[in-house]
């Protein structure tokens, strides 16, 4: 395997003149490059033929799944099933970000039948979700995907860890993908725990089509299959949905620069580039992880199809070697690897032993 490019190490504090100076003017020297190089621009053609392919390949799935009928080779089935639930998902993140449509309305209606109707999660309660996320990426106290629920992602997070999170913390980065089996679980149970909060947009309509996924998934596997080799497609079809999910958004910013409140004050760009890290490997990659490889421009650019995320890459990377910000790009299993490093790394506060008192 090829040496990962890597950019230098990310210092704590970086060597940079203080934001107060910078605020906005290296962003928008950037912004300028890519505007007039047209890669803002809707890319309509794109997201029919994407559209029209992920969409297809769900309903053939559902159709095989009808004409295999009741046979344990469902079960080879579950994971064809589960990347077309993760594909769908990744179409949903870039209609969420208006990649596809240019109002919030026609987003949210495509985004609610894509999330709810589609794969079961609830369009509002992500989008709150990864709205934080973008606004404060590894942040310790903001971020909500660096919260310490069960994993703990930075020394401070571990010392102040209790429970189930203590006991993980401690052998996180081998449990980490065998956790990942039930991200998918979790994301429908998340879903469903939003429907009961006030401030949930659109409550009756994501309830309904909620209601609707889960009515119409459970009737399609029972209706087919025995109870046994239903419980096992469901477990399967889950485990692996939820894997391939979390293995889309892994490599972006776990082992990356956490912040905290302590945290010299970064401008956006900075705030954004030496948070994230994009992965190389070419069109099979770009399929597979939806554009999120080039997570660095998307991170910088959240609006931009992500066709043209790719084209990006070298402007925001030559730019940033300008203004000497570290721009990090890996292989994908070396951001695996960082990231359980990562995970290793945080966790060691809690398996060292308490010193005995005197």
């Amino acid at each position: 395997m090829p040496s990962p490019t890597l950019a230098p190490p990310v210092p704590a504090a970086p060597a940079a003149p203080p934001a107060s100076q910078l605020r906005g003017s290296d962003f928008a020297g950037l912004s300028r490059l890519i505007t007039e190089a047209g890669l803002m621009r809707r890319r309509p053609g794109y997201y029919i033929a994407r559209i029209a392919l992920v969409v297809g390949f769900y309903l053939a799935g559902w159709t095989a799944f009808a004409a295999i009928g009741n046979s344990w080779y469902q079960l080879l089935l579950a994971p064809v099933l589960a990347i077309a639930f993760t594909q769908l998902a990744l179409v949903a993140h870039d209609i969420a970000h208006r990649q596809v449509f240019r109002t919030r309305r026609a987003s949210e209606i495509a985004g609610l039948v894509a999330g709810n109707l589609g794969i079961g999660m609830s369009y509002g309660w992500w989008m709150d979700k990864h709205t934080r996320h973008h606004a404060n990426p590894n942040h310790e106290d903001h971020d909500p995907d660096v919260n310490p629920d069960l994993l703990v992602w930075s020394a401070n997070q571990a010392r102040n860890a209790k429970g189930i999170a203590k006991w993980i913390g401690r052998r996180q980065a081998l449990l980490f993908f065998p956790l990942l089996t039930l991200e998918g679980l979790n994301l429908h149970v998340n879903s469903v725990r939003a429907l009961f909060r006030p401030t949930l947009r659109n409550r009756r309509a994501e309830a309904l089509l909620l209601a609707l996924h889960l009515a119409a998934y459970l009737a399609t596997v029972l209706l087919v299959l025995s109870p046994g080799k239903a419980a096992a497609f469901v477990a399967i079809h889950l485990a692996l949905f939820g894997v391939y999910l979390g293995c889309t958004f892994a490599p972006n910013h776990k082992g990356m620069e956490m912040l905290n409140t302590d945290s010299q004050q970064l401008d956006f760009l900075r705030r954004q580039v030496v948070t994230s890290r994009n992965v190389r490997g070419g069109h099979l990659i770009n399929v597979l992880l939806g554009g999120l490889n080039y997570q660095i421009e998307h991170h910088l650019f959240p609006s931009m199809p992500s066709v043209n995320l790719r084209r990006a890459k070298p402007i925001v990377r030559d730019f940033c070697a300008q203004i000497g910000v570290p721009y990090v790009e890996t292989s994908l299993v070396h951001s695996y690897r960082l990231a359980l490093r990562h995970l290793h790394e945080a966790g060691a506060p809690l398996r060292r032993k308490p010193t005995p008192n005197p």
